[in-house]
């Protein structure tokens, strides 16, 4: 009986040791099919240089020829003749106002610049992929908490907004080609290493409920999860299907045509505003050339290149709708104390809150012109809330918006 009692024991061990042998060949195994898809996408990703800048925020910035530029990978710009500059302007640009503010400069700048015919890109690290919550989402919106674009004529069932939080202002839906618009920086406080703040334009065609939801988006964020701090960083997105497989941020899938040598995408601004202090700024204006049909971006007085028209679908001939404003995300449950903007509610005005100032929208015409009455969107105002002020001389239609996110009144 004992030795009975004694072979079941040692056959148990046995038995166990095998599992945890197994288990640990199959963790071995995942771990290192995540390495190998890690370091396929940083081949992918990282382009070979003409030469490289090692920011003094801990970037390095490649200058990569332009023609070598991630865009190419996408399938319908296998062929793509880069246009160097957009065939028009909108028309009727206006910039005038006597408030002094200054315009952006970039981190890396302190340390050199780009020579011709190369465009900057921030190297992607692996300890940037390993961050996401996968390889395959890296650089991409969560398609089960992307943020809700406030349309007055479409309900959307699904609660697609579960962490997101808004402060914004939307046009009536119609047809636009474009728009522009001044928001200032801010660095605002991130409440956990997941979330993330940002201000923004939206141009968007189609829908969440067809699924065929079209958008382009360009703004500033801080979002340590994607970039590893807590800086304040220029960004650009777009999708053609409501973020389910297509678009990504900045440079990170093939997609958006960089034409600029002074601006790199997801770098970071120094400086940037102060609560009472100086005010720094950057001017966006995204417009469609009405020849070329690609969608141009342009930041202060710098073209930094375009969106082919041909990987949109709805936006190909326009957009539906324009959003200005900011988001704050958090996954978890819960107030988040993540700031929006520079944390200060709208009403304490220049200096203190944040501001998008001199919006406009491009018409069929390709001309600027005011955007006519807007609608105001935030659900929390205790936590952030937004603001429209009367158009005036020097600041044409705008908005103050923003706040601290969690405080007595926001639990």
């Amino acid at each position: 009986m004992a030795a009975t009692r004694a072979c079941m024991i040692a056959l148990v061990a046995f038995l166990v040791l095998e599992g945890v042998a197994a288990s640990a060949v199959g963790t071995a195994g995942t771990s290192e099919l995540r390495r190998r898809q890690v370091l396929s996408l940083l081949k992918k990703l990282n382009k070979a240089p003409l030469a490289s800048i090692e920011s003094p925020d801990g970037d390095i910035i490649d200058c990569v020829h332009i023609s070598k530029q991630p865009a190419f990978d996408h399938p319908l710009l296998k062929n793509h003749t880069i246009q160097m500059r957009p065939s028009y302007h909108p028309e009727g640009l206006y910039d005038d106002s006597n408030v002094s503010t200054y315009s952006m400069t970039q981190t890396w700048h302190q340390n050199g610049k780009c020579p011709a015919n190369t465009i900057p890109i921030r190297r992607t690290k692996e300890e940037d992929i390993l961050r996401a919550s996968s390889v395959t989402r890296f650089g991409k919106k969560s398609p089960m908490s992307i943020p809700k674009f406030l349309s007055v004529d479409e309900h959307n069932p699904l609660d697609v907004t579960i962490g997101h939080q808004h402060a914004v202002t939307y046009t009536r839906k119609g047809r636009y080609h474009g728009t522009k618009g001044s928001i200032n920086l801010w660095q605002p406080a991130i409440g956990t290493a997941k979330d993330f703040s940002l201000a923004q334009v939206w141009i968007t065609g189609g829908s969440y409920n067809g699924m065929d939801l079209n958008t382009i988006e360009v703004g500033w964020q801080v979002f340590p999860e994607m970039y590893g701090d807590k800086s304040t960083r220029l960004f650009i997105f777009w999708t053609r299907d409501a973020y389910r497989t297509t678009g990504c941020y900045n440079l990170q899938c093939s997609g958006f045509v960089q034409t600029n040598n002074k601006f790199g995408i997801g770098a970071s601004f120094s400086p940037v505003s102060s609560y009472g202090g100086l005010q720094y700024e950057i001017t966006i204006l995204i417009w469609k050339d009405p020849k070329g049909d690609n969608w141009w971006l342009q930041v202060g007085s710098n073209i930094l290149g375009y969106w082919p028209s041909s990987i949109f679908s709805n936006l190909q001939n326009g957009a539906s709708n324009i959003m200005w404003g900011g988001e704050v995300y958090s996954p978890y449950a819960g107030q988040t104390s993540t700031n929006m903007g520079s944390g200060h509610f709208p009403r304490e005005g220049f200096g203190k809150a944040s501001y998008i100032k001199n919006i406009q929208v491009v018409d069929s015409f390709n001309k600027l012109k005011p955007p006519g009455p807007l609608g105001l969107g935030n659900k929390q105002p205790n936590c952030y809330s937004v603001q429209s002020g009367s158009t005036s001389k020097n600041w044409g239609t705008y908005m103050f918006y923003g706040g601290p996110g969690k405080n007595p009144s926001c639990p």
